[in-house]
């Protein structure tokens, strides 16, 4: 009995332990983002200490996004089911851990204020009947049906768009559209993308860049 109980303690503090080695530690991200894996870019040098991203050159903003979402996608940039020439080469010698600190990291960084709109009032209503209602006549469900109230992302399968970079948005409607990228569930990305026209794409990019984000559930 004693024995068995003894296994039973030891299966026990196992488990425990891999539990612990699954979660990503904040502070042992920051030294990945500021320093990279040792053989390309650092993580700071496109998505920036703070993980505000830069709009101009397409680098999204992390900051404040699910830690799991995160981490799925440099999974993803390992793995081949998404593809970047400059993200494959800088996380593909990560290991697991060192992804899920870099993760853990930029989820708890402060979401930035929101961008100034760009765009006419014209394609941003349109930009807004998109992200909030849909357009039905054209089998476009609304971005919130998946991505939550206002956007802000549910859990670690769909994240929050709202705040999101617009031209990192358009740059990722025309990869799915196209079949660059296919990565996500169901491949239900694709099936919306492939119905936008390109003024429904420029509208929902610059709607979405002007709202305000919030840090994921759990978050910050």
């Amino acid at each position: 009995m004693l024995q068995r109980n003894g296994r039973l303690t030891l299966v026990g503090a196992l488990l425990f332990s891999s539990a612990l080695q699954a979660q990503g530690v904040a502070a042992d991200g920051r030294q990945v983002v500021m320093q990279g894996d040792g053989s390309g870019a650092p993580c700071m040098a496109c998505h920036g200490m703070d993980g505000a991203g830069n709009n101009a050159a397409s680098f999204p903003r992390l900051a404040g996004l699910d830690a799991d979402y995160i981490a799925k996608q440099m999974r993803d940039y390992n793995a081949g089911t998404r593809i970047s020439a400059i993200m494959q080469p800088n996380v593909d010698n990560l290991s697991e851990q060192q992804i899920l600190d870099v993760a853990a990291y930029y989820a708890e960084q402060a979401v930035p204020a929101a961008q100034a709109a760009t765009g006419n009032e014209e394609l941003l209503a349109l930009g807004e009947k998109l992200a909030n209602r849909g357009d039905w006549d054209q089998y476009i469900p609304a971005c919130e049906s998946c991505h939550g109230p206002d956007n802000q992302g549910v859990g670690s399968t769909f994240p929050g768009i709202a705040g999101q970079h617009g031209n990192y948005i358009r740059q990722q409607l025309h990869a799915w559209r196209s079949g660059a990228r296919h990565n996500d569930p169901n491949q239900l990305m694709t099936g919306v993308a492939e119905r936008l026209t390109e003024q429904q794409i420029e509208a929902v990019a610059a709607y979405l860049g002007s709202r305000q984000a919030v840090a994921a559930e759990g978050e910050q």
